[in-house]
């Protein structure tokens, strides 16, 4: 990497007026390499957790250099890239994020090559938390002198710092590691694939938005996705509509497009019958899904975790009761704000056109909707506590700890991961990848690449089309379709949805009957492990 590229705090909270590095950590003075290595590893808090005591012991560091050492920053101009992605508010960056100088180039005869290596290696295969039991615990090596073994000398005034903020340096040391997967050179062919697929006794699948277009259910980044479908509602970023501190100010604004979202009577894709089937042959380890619509369940698939939670449910944010999602159901779909029963009692039930201040709001925020013409000059709260809230994973929540606890126990019994329909672009989702030992096979299927992984094997188009593919080169046979009205698990049954927006829907089965008249195989490109399958439609 480049020394001299520009360093840039993107956390707000992190963003204090830094000097412009005027070198790279090799020759800089050692209060420019202070300032540089302080700034790399607040940066890395983007992608890193870090208390807020760590912090606040970095930016310490920076004001008590700045009374001495006070350079004027130039501003460092937005440059847009033309090949990017539409991605309104994205949340995990294709651009690699330069800590470049934290590494030094200087020779360091601390570890050897093959001692490098090892350690590298053990990290890549067990994870963070065996690499930190085994060198920093048991062993009881520096943290300054494990850094050493990453290429990283910190500065002296960083090598005594509290023990909370040099963990801190080690994890990003070891982030950095684990998102340099170096892909498996004996994977590369469709037919490797195939037999990865069939081979495999313990599957991991991850699967996102796109397994669930075809079903006339819009995913969120596109074009034509559900963020894109928010200019009229006046958000300053179109994530506010699942912010979670958002919600609670103004639950209004989400329950005026909670309908559009909610799960109904969806067939499930050949996706979703795919991982069924999957399951069927014992082959599953478990579903990762970062979806909301329960068309898993619905296909009748067992071993899934909705990481991101669903609609499934619902609970009071004020008592914490927490109730089938049919009960909310009707308030969702009358656009209305749902009140809990136990914190509001029918008696009260009216304050949802009164608010609590004594004014009347407006006809469209008595119907849930929002009114941006209907100003509060009251800080009173619009809405009595007691919001009912779907439990689908808002930004700013934490996901379960049932996500931690599945991934410690899969990452040892994980023997390939199957990517699907997803731009990997919300952690910790996101992050599956680089926890996993570095030895399981990946393969991606996907509409589009996606530059922050190194899959070993790359199927890009409709993803229904792809595993049906996969599935006629096994010779297995997919499940038959399913809707909700006819799985007992889901509890929304009985209503049809139109597809939203520019979303083409088409149904599961016909699929199977286009792939009779003839199955067409992906396209290698440049003899490379990335083959384009076009759309059969």
């Amino acid at each position: 990497m480049n020394s001299s590229a520009p360093y840039t705090v993107h956390t707000h909270e992190l963003n204090p007026p830094l000097p412009q590095p005027i070198s790279g950590p090799s020759t800089a003075s050692p209060m420019d390499l202070l300032i540089l290595q302080v700034k790399a590893f607040l940066d890395a808090a983007e992608d890193v957790e870090v208390g807020p005591e760590t912090i606040q012991e970095l930016l310490q560091l920076i004001a008590d250099r700045q009374t001495t050492n006070v350079v004027d920053l130039e501003p460092t101009p937005d440059v847009e890239d033309e090949d990017d992605e539409w991605l309104p508010g994205q949340e995990h960056n294709d651009v690699e994020l330069d800590i470049s100088a934290l590494f030094t180039n200087a020779h360091d005869e601390t570890w050897t090559k093959e001692e490098r290596k090892e350690m590298i290696s053990f990290l890549k295969e067990r994870g963070m938390g065996h690499f930190v039991r085994k060198y920093a615990i048991n062993r009881a090596i520096p943290i300054p002198t494990l850094l050493l073994a990453f290429g990283i000398k910190l500065c002296p005034e960083l090598q005594n710092r509290s023990n909370p903020t040099l963990y801190y340096f080690l994890r990003v040391a070891m982030w950095k590691e684990l998102r340099l997967r170096e892909k498996l050179s004996e994977y590369n062919t469709i037919s490797d694939a195939v037999n990865l697929i069939r081979n495999s006794k313990r599957m991991l699948i991850l699967t996102g938005a796109g397994i669930s277009v075809s079903c006339g259910i819009p995913d969120f980044r596109s074009r034509n996705g559900l963020y894109a479908q928010l200019g009229d509602y006046e958000l300053d970023d179109p994530q506010q509509m699942f912010d979670i501190n958002y919600f609670r100010e103004n639950p209004s604004v989400f329950y005026s497009f909670a309908s559009q979202i909610f799960p109904s009577n969806f067939v499930p894709s050949s996706c979703h019958r795919f991982i069924k089937l999957i399951e069927d042959k014992g082959q599953l380890l478990r579903n990762y899904t970062q979806n909301i619509d329960t068309l898993e369940t619905v296909a009748g698939v067992k071993r899934v975790l909705q990481c991101h939670g669903s609609f499934a449910t619902a609970t009071c944010l004020l008592c914490r009761r927490r109730v089938p999602g049919s009960e909310i159901e009707s308030d969702i779909m009358r656009r209305k704000v749902p009140l809990c029963p136990v914190c509001n009692p029918p008696s009260s039930s009216t304050s949802t056109s009164t608010p609590k201040n004594g004014k009347k709001i407006s006809k469209k925020k008595a119907k849930g909707e929002w009114d941006s013409d209907c100003e509060d000059e009251s800080d009173a709260p619009t809405y009595p506590p007691g919001i009912m809230k779907p439990d689908i994973t808002f930004f700013g929540e934490k996901l379960t700890d049932d996500f931690d606890r599945s991934l410690e126990e899969d990452r040892d019994n994980v023997d390939l991961l199957l990517v699907i329909g997803t731009s990997l672009k919300v952690a910790p989702v996101a992050d599956i990848l680089s926890h996993l030992p570095h030895s399981v096979p990946q393969i991606l299927i996907n509409k589009t690449p996606i530059r922050h992984i190194n899959p070993d094997i790359i199927l890009l188009g409709n993803a229904d089309d792809i595993v049906t593919y996969i599935c006629a080169e096994l010779g297995w046979d997919l499940p038959p379709p399913t809707s909700s009205s006819s799985s007992s698990p889901s509890p929304f049954a009985g209503r049809m949805q139109p597809p939203r927006g520019n979303i083409k829907k088409r149904s599961s089965s016909g699929l199977e009957e286009e792939a009779e008249e003839g199955r067409q195989e992906p396209r290698r490109v440049d003899h490379r492990h990335v083959f384009v399958r076009t759309q059969l439609y």
